[in-house]
């Protein structure tokens, strides 16, 4: 005798309702587009402006990479008007339901109310498991304003899940900028009929992402976007992502700001695990003036839009590729932010041999990279190894000074503890006017290496620093 099948309870019912929604997400976005009639071809329009009016491109500067689409994340950027002049200040991402995310957030002791927002988010009990928008703003850090700014970062989660119907914990916030102003959520609230209508339009996925990149810049002078691809188990899946950060850059979690979607179905716990393990090396790894921001957070969204079958265990052999794919998006993208630095002209790689630790030899390559005399002298297109001996021998840490040498790209300045007899002024002279610089360091205690990257100090740093808020 045949059973008849039970209907399904309420959470079976959700379950399913909810699978059918994130299949159906990325299809019925595209479905809409295609069904739209083809406009007729136009010359590009120049990007809105972005950043600082005045500022030059750095002369370290690079292209923003090609982005194909990435299913499940739409974008979007507006005019809420945190800026006096005329430029997007507002980015709004959209994720497929069932999006996985997961981040790391400075480690400032006055963090900002976004920040705020995010870590209790993401740390409570199911979170970043549904996260379906990310809301940046830049022109007011929205950082030091107690109940006011926090009050402000939870309505504007609020407004923002009641247009997307899902709840506001579901909402991840950043802001950027100056410091010590309440943010005026009524100009993002204003905005977002315009975001949701331009989140439903065809614009180029390229265009999306650069147009963000653009639309969360303070003083950087060009957008930095990154992307990469990976397998897991025969699916091809995608990484992209953008990052902001010119200035107050020395990293104690990630970066300023950064971004980074995927098509990829991973677990939360399986992303908060992948950047804890890169961001060490990539944004953790970079400094231009040794200043930590109170604003610095890095987001990592999964959409599971490939069709990968799920990854839900650390240690998952699958993640090979995906893993390297992301420390390359990542690395790439904090290089960017040092060759963004104010004023920066060149780009330098500090790395630091023979270390008694990893711990040691990262904190002599980042005492070499943060000093103002090295960075100057690079600026002023000047060897001098003195002032890297100086920014050694402060820290404290192990060091053979009778075997210590010193490099500047393939040209020895110091060899055990005392000047090169093979120095040549002319050659190092002519290396130091590279836009590049490596300063290789062996320090003689030990095998531990560590690698820093940072730019040089100009005047330029100062004007931009000089008038910040005017």
């Amino acid at each position: 005798m045949s059973k008849t099948p039970s209907k399904p309870g309420p959470k079976a019912s959700q379950k399913i309702e909810q699978a059918f929604e994130k299949a159906l997400d990325p299809f019925a976005s595209a479905l809409k587009r295609a069904t739209r009639a083809p406009a007729a071809a136009e010359p590009a329009a120049a990007p809105p402006p972005a950043g600082k009016p005045g500022l030059k491109i750095s002369p370290l500067a690079v292209p923003f990479p090609a982005i194909p689409p990435i299913g499940g994340v739409e974008i979007a950027a507006a005019r809420a008007g945190f800026y006096k002049h005329e430029r997007d200040d507002l980015v709004v991402f959209r994720f497929a339901r069932g999006t996985s995310c997961a981040g790391v957030f400075t480690r400032h002791k006055i963090g900002s109310a976004p920040v705020d927002w995010c870590k209790k988010q993401l740390g409570a009990s199911e979170g970043g498991k549904d996260v379906r928008a990310l809301v940046v703003n830049a022109g007011c850090a929205n950082a030091f304003t107690g109940k006011a700014g926090a009050d402000a970062a939870r309505r504007t989660a609020s407004e923002v899940a009641k247009r997307f119907g899902c709840r506001q914990r579901d909402v991840m916030l950043a802001s950027t900028g100056v410091i010590g102003v309440v943010l005026d959520d009524k100009k993002i609230v204003a905005r977002l009929p315009e975001v949701e209508h331009a989140l439903d339009g065809d614009v180029p996925p390229t265009e999306q992402w650069a147009r963000a990149g653009r639309g969360i810049m303070t003083t950087d002078t060009f957008p930095k976007g990154s992307y990469a691809e990976a397998e897991i188990e025969g699916y091809k899946v995608r990484i992209a992502g953008i990052a902001k950060g010119s200035g107050m850059i020395a990293p104690d979690m990630a970066t300023m700001l950064a971004f980074i979607v995927t098509d990829a179905d991973i677990h939360p716990n399986v992303l908060r695990a992948l950047l804890g393990l890169h961001v060490r090396t990539t944004f953790n790894s970079v400094t231009v003036d040794g200043d930590t921001s109170t604003n610095d957070t890095c987001l990592l969204f999964a959409t599971g839009a490939s069709g990968a079958p799920r990854i839900g265990r650390v240690g998952d052999r699958r993640l090979k590729s995906f893993s390297a794919a992301l420390d390359k998006v990542m690395l790439d993208l904090a290089h960017q932010l040092v060759r963004d630095g104010e004023g920066a002209t060149k780009f330098v790689k500090v790395t630091v041999d023979g270390a008694a630790s990893p711990a040691s030899a990262r904190k002599l390559a980042k005492s070499i990279a943060d000093s103002p005399l090295v960075k100057t002298a690079i600026a002023g297109e000047d060897a001098n190894w003195g002032r890297v001996v100086m920014a050694v021998g402060k820290t404290e840490e192990p060091v053979d000074r009778d075997r210590l040498a010193i490099k500047f790209g393939p040209h020895q300045a110091a060899i055990d503890g005392a000047p090169s007899p093979t120095y040549d002024e002319a050659k190092m002279s002519a290396y130091m006017r590279n836009p590049e610089i490596d300063i290789t360091v062996d320090v003689a205690s030990g095998r531990a290496s560590a690698t820093v990257w940072t730019c040089d100090l100009t005047k330029g740093y100062i004007e931009i620093n000089g008038d910040y808020r005017s």
